[in-house]
C-alpha cells in the first residue's frame, strides 16, 4: 500500500507517514489515569484531531472512549436543552459504537426521555456507574459562545464535584479540544454581549470549567520525533537521506509545528526535491507562498484584530522586544493561535521561521511603497538567475534606489522605524518564488535585523542596522561576524542606514582574516 504524509487530520496509520508520538500519548494517559478533566487548546492545524484519534487507539485496552465532535452539529442542536441533550446522547452512542462497546450499552445511552440538563446529569451518572468512560469532544470552541453549552459545562462540573465526594459516578475523564480557552468563557460571553449575568450573580468570573487541570504536554514535534517519520519514509523510498540533518532543517524552520512539518515533507516528495537541507529550503520557498487555510486564518486574524497586528508588526518590522504575561489578552491571543512562544526569561519571539517569513510578506504587501518597489526591481532581472542570486548587485541597486527615490521624499523619523520594510519590499519580488528570507528574531533588536536569504543551494547572511555613531557601525560589524560564524559563512553583507548628520553613501568590501563583508551605507 502506498503511503503519504498526513496534513489533513485524517490519520489511518496504514496509509500515512506519521510521527511517533508515543511519549506524548503516555503523558496524556497519565493525566487520564488520575481522572483529570482538561482542555487541549492549540492553534489551527496543530495536530489536535490527529492526536485525539491516536489517543483513542492508545487507550482502548484500559478505557471505553466516547469520542465526538461539535463540528457537524447544527445551530438547532444548541437551540434548547432538549435538542442539546438528545443530540449529545445520539453522538455518545455513535462514539461508543466506534469504540466497540457492547451494543446494549450503546442503546441505553440514547434515552429519549432525557430532555433537561438535570435529567442529563442523572443519566450520565447512571450510565457511568461501574464504567470507566473517557469523553473526548473535538472542535468544542465552535459553540463556546452558546448559553446552552455553558449549562452543559455546568453539569459536567457538578457531577465531577459530586464524584470527588463519592456521591455519584460520572465520566472518568473529560477532554475538550479546540483553539480557544474556555476557562474564561462566561466572561467572554459577557464582553461580547451574549450573556447578561443576573443581579444576584456575583461569581460570573468563575468558569464552569475551573475544575480543569492545566494541559502542559508539548504537542510540537522535536527533531527526534520528526526523524521517526522520516525513517519510515526512508524504508519505503531508500533516498539515502541523512535523517538527523533533514529532520534538523525541518525543525529549524517549523519549530515542530505539526502541519508545517508534514507539509514540508509532502512538498519535498511531490516536487521531487532532494532529501537534504537544500530540498527542505526549496520546500519552504514553495510553502510560504501557498494559499492554505493556516495562512488564510493568519491574515484574517491580523486584519480583524488590530492589537494583534501591531504586536506582530512591532516585533518583526520594528524589532521591539516584549515580555510575556498571561494577563495581557493580546499576548494570550497570539500564543493561542501559535504565532509566538516565550523562553524561561519570558521574552517573546515569533514561534518559527515560517510564520516570520509569511508575516513579513504580509506586512510588506501592506506597505505603501510596495507597488513602486516591484516596478523598480523588475528592471534588474540580472540580479537573479534560476540558481544564483547576486546579492552584491542587489544591495548596490537598492542603495541607489533608496538614496534617489525614498530618502529625499520621506521623513527621517519614518525611515528610522520603516527601514526594514524598505529593503524587504525591494528584496521580495526579486526572489520570485525560487528563494525566501527569514529573520533571526532572537538576535534582532529595534536597531538591527539579522537576515538570512536562501536561494537555490546558496545562503546569504545579512545584517541591517540603523547607525547614529561610529561605534554603532563597528558594533554591527562585530555582531555580523559573530552571526556569520554561527552560520558557517565566509561572506556577509552589512546594510547600514546612516542617520548621522554628516555621512556619505558607500559600498566597500572589508576583510577580516578568512571572512569578508560587503558594507553598503545608505
Amino acid at each position: 500500500m502506498k503511503r503519504r504524509f498526513n496534513t489533513t487530520g485524517l490519520c489511518n496509520p496504514n496509509n500515512h507517514y506519521m510521527v511517533d508520538i508515543t511519549g506524548k500519548l503516555n503523558e496524556i494517559k497519565e493525566m487520564i489515569d488520575y481522572g483529570d478533566y482538561f482542555t487541549i487548546n492549540r492553534g489551527r492545524q496543530y495536530g489536535k484531531t490527529t492526536t485525539l484519534f491516536r489517543l483513542r487507539e492508545f487507550l482502548k485496552n484500559d478505557y471505553t472512549v466516547a469520542s465526538i465532535s461539535f463540528e457537524s452539529w447544527g445551530d438547532e442542536s444548541f437551540s434548547t436543552s432538549k435538542q442539546f441533550c438528545q443530540t449529545f446522547l445520539k453522538h455518545i452512542k455513535q462514539g461508543l459504537k466506534i469504540a466497540g462497546a457492547n451494543v446494549e450499552y450503546q442503546n441505553q445511552w440514547h434515552d429519549e426521555t432525557v430532555i433537561t440538563f438535570d435529567g442529563l446529569a442523572d443519566h450520565i451518572a447512571k450510565m457511568c456507574e461501574n464504567e470507566k468512560i473517557v469523553l473526548m469532544i473535538d472542535e468544542v470552541d465552535k459553540t463556546s459562545d452558546n448559553r446552552v453549552f455553558l449549562q452543559f459545562l455546568g453539569i459536567l462540573r457538578a457531577n465531577y464535584l459530586k464524584r470527588a465526594e463519592d456521591a455519584i459516578s460520572t465520566f472518568h475523564s473529560v477532554i475538550l479540544v479546540g483553539v480557544y480557552d474556555i476557562k474564561n468563557i462566561k466572561l467572554k460571553m459577557i464582553n461580547d454581549g451574549i450573556y447578561q449575568p443576573a443581579k444576584t450573580e456575583t461569581h460570573f468570573r468563575n468558569s464552569p470549567w475551573n475544575i480543569a487541570v492545566e494541559f502542559k504536554v508539548d504537542m510540537a514535534f522535536d527533531q527526534k520525533e520528526i526523524m521517526t517519520m522520516l525513517a519510515k519514509y526512508e524504508i519505503d523510498h531508500k533516498t539515502g537521506m541523512d535523517l538527523e540533518k533533514v529532520a534538523g532543517e525541518i525543525f529549524a524552520y517549523t519549530n515542530g509545528y505539526p502541519f508545517m512539518v508534514s507539509r514540508l515533507c509532502q512538498l519535498v516528495h511531490n516536487e521531487k526535491l532532494d532529501w537534504d537541507i537544500y530540498g527542505v529550503r526549496g520546500a519552504v520557498s514553495l510553502f510560504v507562498r501557498e494559499d492554505n487555510q493556516l495562512f488564510k486564518d493568519m491574515s484574517k486574524n491580523l486584519e480583524n484584530y488590530q492589537d494583534l497586528y501591531h504586536l506582530m508588526h512591532d516585533m518583526l518590522v520594528l524589532g521591539l522586544k516584549r515580555s510575556f504575561s498571561h494577563d495581557d489578552p493580546v499576548l494570550e491571543m497570539a500564543l493561542r493561535y501559535g504565532y509566538i512562544s516565550f523562553n524561561t526569561r519570558q521574552i517573546v519571539s515569533v514561534f518559527n521561521k515560517v510564520f516570520e517569513t509569511r508575516m513579513l510578506s504580509y506586512f510588506v504587501a501592506k506597505s505603501e511603497r510596495l507597488a513602486t518597489m516591484q516596478k523598480t526591481t523588475a528592471l534588474y532581472h540580472n540580479i537573479a538567475t534560476d540558481d544564483y542570486f547576486d546579492m552584491a548587485l542587489c544591495l548596490e541597486k537598492f542603495a541607489d534606489f533608496f538614496n534617489k527615490e525614498i530618502f529625499p521624499t520621506k521623513e527621517k523619523q519614518l525611515l528610522e522605524t520603516q527601514y526594514r520594510l524598505s529593503f524587504l519590499s525591494y528584496l521580495k519580488p526579486l526572489l520570485n518564488g525560487i528563494g525566501h528570507y527569514h529573520i533571526e528574531s532572537q538576535l534582532s533588536d529595534e536597531r538591527r535585523m539579522d537576515l538570512v536569504v536562501n536561494y537555490g543551494r546558496h545562503e546569504y547572511v545579512l545584517e541591517l542596522k540603523r547607525i547614529f555613531t561610529e561605534s554603532d557601525r563597528t558594533e554591527g560589524i562585530d555582531q555580523l561576524l559573530g552571526y556569520m560564524n554561527s552560520r558557517n559563512a565566509d561572506t556577509g553583507y552589512y546594510l547600514t542606514f546612516d542617520f548621522r548628520k554628516k555621512s556619505e553613501s558607500k559600498i566597500e568590501w572589508l576583510e577580516f582574516g578568512s571572512k569578508r563583508i560587503l558594507e553598503i551605507n545608505v
